[in-house]
């Protein structure tokens, strides 16, 4: 097994008052988010002004962390996302699927229609659990499979509250190639269909990512990692009309998951 984490530091080693937990595996923990939330490449200044911390406690922190294979250094001396973590989040993945499927069950029996559960990983749309439709024509998305936020309903969801600067930047780093005739190609469409989600409360992907195929998405509120639900189906049966039903099932599952993902976590 690789080194403690809280044996990098002696204070540090300490439980914290406020939580009980060990502080500097909460400070390790908070380096990782920061710099998944910056791309997964820092530097270790930058890591400093992010999180206040002074640079000799991130220096041992992230020592500690590329002993481990959870960061690497670059050859520049900046600091990545390690590949051990990949192993963590397949898995951490693999069990938000199989806690959601029967929330995803409820959804198939009560709308008809395929329900899809996706999380929002890096830059990308990535799709952890599915329940296919019952009906004989019924859509199929293959878990694990990675999609771009802009071509569809779960990406508009899971974006809809994101700051349009944050939005605007991962438009830039990602493109806006078109699937299909209907995909939004632009950033400034893009935030405007972001601002209907957020008026709306629910997303819509309107033959954007295939032809032939709508889908309606919600975000699963307070979830621990972004995620949202949806189902999709046929465009004329996944209709304006239906969606005035379908949406209040899909938030009243999506609250149902919320609470059964918190009770996941121990106290």
């Amino acid at each position: 097994m690789p080194t403690s984490i809280a044996s990098t530091t002696d204070a540090s080693a300490k439980p914290t008052a406020a939580s009980g937990g060990v502080q500097s595996l909460e400070r390790a923990f908070d380096l990782l988010e920061r710099m998944a939330d910056a791309g997964g490449e820092v530097g270790l200044s930058e890591l400093s002004a992010a999180s206040g911390l002074p640079l000799p406690t991130i220096h041992r922190l992230m020592r500690t962390l590329v002993a481990c294979g959870y960061v690497r250094q670059q050859p520049n001396r900046r600091y990545s996302l390690g590949p051990r973590l990949i192993r963590l989040g397949e898995s951490a993945s693999r069990l938000l699927g199989t806690w959601a499927r029967p929330y995803l069950a409820r959804l198939v029996e009560e709308t008809g229609e395929t329900a899809n559960m996706a999380l929002l990983d890096g830059d990308e749309i990535v799709y952890v659990a599915q329940v296919p439709s019952k009906h004989s024509m019924r859509m199929f998305t293959e878990v694990g499979r990675r999609v771009l936020p802009h071509s569809t309903g779960v990406g508009k969801a899971l974006l809809a509250h994101t700051p349009a600067e944050e939005v605007r930047a991962l438009l830039a780093r990602t493109g806006m190639p078109a699937a299909t005739e209907k995909t939004i190609t632009t950033p400034e469409g893009f935030l405007d269909a972001l601002e209907q989600v957020r008026r709306a409360g629910y997303a819509v992907d309107d033959n954007e990512q295939e032809i032939g195929v709508r889908c309606l998405a919600v975000s699963v509120p307070n979830s621990p990692t972004a995620a949202a639900i949806s189902i999709s189906g046929p465009a004329g049966r996944v209709t304006e009309a239906v969606a005035e039903s379908f949406v209040p099932i899909l938030q009243g599952v999506a609250a149902e998951l919320s609470v059964a993902l918190a009770n996941q976590s121990p106290a």
